[in-house]
């Protein structure tokens, strides 16, 4: 558990940077108690700190929607989610058909049409699943391709962790895999708690 708190730490510390960025003075240090800077949002650290912090990854992506509609993202997203998919190097047709659920269902992935981000992802699977090193090697050159604008980049990310702890879990590979990608877009880890 205490992954998913330092996550939710870190993810908060993030939103706090996010919404003071330009009007933050020396008064808003990152000082208080765990909870105080996000009023109604603090609960049991443990019980809800998965679900909550995908909500809030949910929450930041939403609130960039109008600005993810590249094509850039939407293939760096689609290699991301297809990289979380196949992390332990195997997927079984229910994992592929749940991702791709999640994947046409998620606000931000509406921007575009369903069938092109169906076709990507598996696309990246299928190439995945025939060579996983190969396959890894294209998707993360496509992610990087997301670098360019940070915003996009960071979404990419939050759009492959909403994915990964859709279920709950949060397996090592599927971490390694958003660490990979955080070094293929130039951002740190650290930022995601990975």
């Amino acid at each position: 558990m205490a992954m998913w708190d330092k996550i939710k730490d870190q993810a908060k510390t993030f939103q706090q940077s996010q919404g003071t960025r330009g009007a933050s003075g020396p008064g808003h240090g990152p000082q208080g108690h765990q909870g105080q800077q996000v009023p109604g949002r603090s609960g049991s650290s443990s019980g809800g700190s998965k679900a909550q912090l995908i909500g809030l990854f949910k929450t930041q992506l939403a609130s960039v929607k109008t600005e993810l509609k590249s094509g850039a993202y939407r293939d760096a997203s689609m290699a991301m989610c297809a990289l979380v998919a196949a992390a332990d190097g195997q997927v079984e047709p229910a994992e592929r058909q749940r991702v791709e659920e999640l994947i046409v269902s998620n606000e931000v992935l509406q921007n575009f049409p369903a069938d092109q981000l169906r076709q990507r992802f598996n696309q990246h699977v299928d190439r995945l699943v025939a060579n996983f090193e190969l396959g890894k090697t294209e998707a993360l050159q496509v992610i990087a391709k997301a670098a360019k604008k940070p915003a996009e980049a960071r979404a990419v990310i939050q759009t492959g962790m909403v994915i990964a702890g859709a279920d709950g879990v949060f397996e090592p590979s599927e971490q390694y895999a958003i660490r990979e990608a955080c070094t293929a877009l130039g951002v740190s880890p650290s930022e995601f708690g990975v």
